[in-house]
This record gives C-alpha cells, structure tokens and sequence, in this order.
C-alpha cells in the first residue's frame, strides 16, 4: 500500500481557516468517494462548509486552483482522477497537472492539498477514493495536508508577502 510511512498529521481546529476544494468531474464514483473524505476531514478540523468549485477534468484543476488561492483563501484541495489509457494522455496530462498545482502554491504561497489519484486501473483509483472497502481515502489525506500546511505557514515568523 503506498500509504505505508505517511507521517500522522496532527490538526484539531482550522475554524479560522478558509478552505476550497477544486474537483474534476470524470470518474463520478471515484470523485463522489474524494469529494466525500475530504469534506469530512474538514468537518473534523471544524470547517463544515468549504467552498467547492467543479471543473470538466483534472487538467483545468490548476487553472481553479490558481483563482481559488488568490481570492484569500488559506488551503485549496485539488480532487482528481486520471487512469492510465493506451496513449501517452496520461502522461502528459498527469505532469500537467502536477506541474500546474505545484506552481500555483509556489506561486501564491497558499498550500495546495493534491489529491489527484494517477492510477493504472479504475480499481486502483477505487481502492484510494475513499470508498466503502477502500484501502485509502486520499481526499482525507489531501485536506491533512493542506490545512497542516495552511497552520505551518502562519506560525512562520516575519512579514508575510
């Protein structure tokens, strides 16, 4: 399981804290499982209605991101799915948008919480959405990380820019 090592995030209130998720829309049932763990996780860091903005797929999430993270919010989650096909597609559009969310938190200094699943097959995507018999909830882990990141930031000290 690729989750095997992940550090324990520990973050107990973001009340403070405005949070959006930007989630594609292809592979319903497995956005439904990320959209659903990561709305929990905020329920649990005590920010029970963040805003979601859907986009066509995970190639425009950078595009939100980036207008999410400079109308003042703290965190945005990225949500998305790509599953490898019989063209390079998916390469192109997995470095894409890796490329393009991590540009857009260096770019803004708004941590971006990527929750984009690249999996080889639908049942790998399945497997980490989140699901009922789900091995992972990457949506849950994406806002951890997100918010953890987002309270990180804001003990920095000196002037922010």
């Amino acid at each position: 399981m690729s989750g095997n090592g992940a550090p324990e995030l520990r973050v107990t209130d973001g009340a403070d804290l405005r949070v959006a998720i930007v989630a594609a829309q292809w592979h319903g049932t497995v956005m439904d499982g990320l959209i659903d763990g990561a709305q929990r996780a905020l329920v649990e860091l005590n920010i029970p209605e963040p805003t979601v903005v859907r986009v066509p797929g995970s190639f425009e999430l950078p595009v939100a991101a980036r207008a999410l993270a400079t109308r003042g919010y703290d965190a945005v989650v990225a949500l998305g799915v790509v599953i490898r096909g019989g063209t390079p597609h998916f390469d192109y559009v997995c470095q894409g948008v890796t490329q393009g969310l991590t540009q857009v938190s260096v770019d803004t200094g708004v941590p971006v919480g990527f929750g984009v699943l690249t999996c080889d097959t639908e049942e790998q995507a399945i497997d980490r959405a989140g699901l009922p018999g789900s091995a992972e909830d990457k949506g849950h882990e994406a806002v951890t990380a997100a918010v953890a990141t987002a309270a990180v930031l804001r003990e920095v000290p000196g002037p922010a820019r």
